[in-house]
């Protein structure tokens, strides 16, 4: 069996114990987008309490968060954690949102994805899982997102021993058809998986993939 078809094999081995998981949570992009910036060092609980503030205050709107007192939104984003960075963080998203899209994220969809990513990239702590999470889950562009669960998959199951976000990138990538759904879904369940059997001490005799 090749890399390829492994690959598959293993993904529909676990949208199969699963199911899909409907990832990313968020009713719309700018909240998906939100949710990006905020969920770093941080559980997700917090930031849906966060992003509640912002949804109370009527302030999920690209314009209005463009014009906030950047102190406001540090606190209204508190329960996140590092609130005073990530208001920071977040301003300049949505400045650069502001500024390439006139407020309209659907402007966006139309741009290049390299072109958007370098954009992302350019704002002062967004790292690749973050710029990649804005892309696929929010903007719907068939980019893979490697984070510290993806890796840990692929150690526990021998599949790849390079640990570069780049590198990893590219061998999903290129042993997977280009397609928005396949990478969306499939990390997904990959997180899914490390959160339940492949953990730091794995649960192997439980896992899904035991027969794969």
């Amino acid at each position: 069996m090749n890399i390829p078809q492994r690959l598959l094999k293993i993904f529909r081995t676990l949208l199969e114990a699963f199911g899909p998981r409907k990832w990313w949570p968020g009713e719309t992009p700018l909240e998906v987008i939100i949710g990006a910036v905020l969920t770093q060092n941080t559980s997700w609980k917090n930031v849906e309490r966060a992003i509640g503030n912002l949804k109370t205050r009527k302030l999920l709107d690209v314009k209005k968060l463009y014009d906030i007192d950047p102190l406001l939104l540090a606190e209204l984003i508190r329960p996140a954690g590092y609130f005073n960075i990530k208001a920071k963080r977040l301003k300049s998203v949505i400045t650069a949102l502001y500024e390439n899209c006139n407020g309209n994220i659907e402007n966006l969809l139309p741009v290049d994805v390299n072109k958007l990513r370098t954009m992302f990239l350019s704002i002062n702590g967004i790292g690749p899982e973050t710029a990649d999470s804005i892309l696929l889950y929010a903007l719907g562009k068939p980019v893979f997102v490697v984070d510290a669960y993806t890796k840990r998959f692929l150690k526990n199951h021998r599949l790849f021993k390079k640990e570069g976000y780049a590198d990893i990138q590219t061998y999903f990538t290129k042993n997977l058809p280009t397609d928005v759904y396949l990478f969306n879904e499939f990390h997904a369940l990959i997180v899914c998986l490390c959160q339940n059997y492949c953990k730091k001490v794995p649960l192997c005799h439980e896992c899904p993939l035991r027969n794969v």
